[in-house]
């Protein structure tokens, strides 16, 4: 297969103060061609519920040009306003006539109202260029991907993976970043 693994994270920010850290990690990844960010958004609530979407990226120019908004299409979010969500409708009709359905309501993310009023929120859709090896030798032994997840460090300690200590400093620091004024 041409594309690795896909994952789309969601990562909260009650009072984000971005110093370039973010960008630069992921300038990081890409370098070492661990994964390849295929499209971002920083997505803001104010304290009404209103959405404000700026588009987000590590892609050179072709490659946005060539994935357009592949986050707005999966979350069914409309960039660029009425163009947008047609240009989103229009896509989804030829999907559907194709006989494509990507979710039924029982798979549905509401990505969108997890994401707190007067918050924002950075949706980032990665590719794991790492993986691909595995996963073609999974599936040359007949293997498939069932489901996955991401594991809270407070849950590796029933396993013995991390002690109580780190997971609480963990937990802590993530708590501490989402309560900061």
């Amino acid at each position: 297969m041409s594309i690795g693994p896909v994952q789309l994270i969601v990562l909260g920010f009650t009072h984000p103060d971005f110093h370039g850290e973010v960008i630069a990690e992921l300038e990081r990844l890409r370098a070492s061609d661990a994964v390849r960010v295929i499209d971002a958004l920083a997505v803001y609530k104010d304290p009404d519920g209103e959405v404000e979407v700026e588009h987000l990226s590590n892609l050179t120019t072709e490659e946005a040009v060539e994935l357009g908004s592949k986050v707005g299409a999966l979350i069914g979010l409309g960039i660029d306003g009425e163009d947008g969500a047609q240009l989103g409708a229009a896509l989804g009709s030829v999907a559907a006539a194709d006989g494509i359905r990507l979710f039924d309501d029982g798979q549905a993310w509401d990505v969108l109202s997890e994401i707190p009023d007067d918050s924002a929120a950075a949706l980032l859709l990665i590719e794991h260029h790492w993986a691909v090896p595995l996963r073609d030798a999974i599936a040359r032994a007949g293997g498939y991907r069932l489901t996955d997840g991401f594991i809270s460090p407070l849950d590796l300690v029933g396993i013995g993976l991390v002690s109580a200590e780190e997971a609480a400093e963990l937990d802590e620091f993530e708590r501490a970043s989402s309560a900061a004024p």
